[in-house]
């Protein structure tokens, strides 16, 4: 079956999405921090889990971010979108065109704009921690931003990741871990890797719903 072409599939689907974004009620835990980044032009990294893209994308948009995304057709689908909402991109993935996305990010923190990766995509294994987001944020100079999203009541679909869709006027929660710098070297990124793991297990526990809404479709 041919593929609608990613940008009428966001325009589409963008327009219900928006309407559906624009209910919830977000709530930030611990954001001073990545403020004062934000502010000061500092580059950063968003790191963060693939199944809480959906509120991460609203929330931060139009920061100029430039999101790295998979090359697969479901992937082309949330850029265009995530075009909409002003973010760049970079295509790319753990098994195919990794190096390029790397670099498509790299490029980005270099001229001091923000990046963000979701750690554990574009196909799992769910909230497993690769490393390809410390080597950028490492050879770009970025702070490293962990942060998770959860909703009180929403939808998690049947995917590998199980996406989060909060629902209509739900409480959203998003917490933020303590931004960090890279070490140099590759011992600089194993440490960088312990650390990020401990940030990303405590920011998900401070979103007090993750999982807590039922899977579907």
């Amino acid at each position: 079956m041919r593929r609608l072409p990613a940008p009428l599939v966001a325009g589409l689907a963008g327009v219900p999405l928006t309407l559906l974004a624009r209910s919830w009620r977000i709530e930030l835990a611990g954001a001073e921090s990545f403020r004062r980044l934000v502010a000061s032009r500092t580059p950063y990294v968003l790191l963060t889990w693939h199944d809480a893209l959906l509120p991460l994308l609203w929330q931060h948009r139009r920061l100029g971010i430039t999101m790295v995304v998979s090359e697969a057709a479901e992937g082309r689908y949330l850029a265009a979108y995530a075009r909409r909402l002003g973010y760049g991109v970079a295509f790319g993935s753990s098994t195919r065109g990794g190096v390029r996305a790397m670099l498509g990010a790299m490029r980005a923190l270099l001229r001091g704009e923000p990046a963000a990766f979701t750690p554990d995509g574009p196909r799992g294994p769910r909230r497993v921690l690769k490393g390809g987001v410390l080597r950028a944020a490492q050879r770009g100079a970025a702070w490293v931003v962990p942060l998770h999203a959860a909703a009180e009541r929403g939808w998690r679909l049947r995917t590998w990741d199980r996406l989060l869709v909060p629902g209509p006027l739900a409480r959203v929660r998003i917490a933020y871990g303590e931004p960090f710098l890279v070490g140099p070297g590759q011992s600089g990124i194993e440490a960088a890797a312990i650390r990020a793991g401990k940030a990303l297990e405590t920011v998900v526990r401070e979103v007090r719903w993750d999982d807590a809404v039922t899977a579907t479709g």
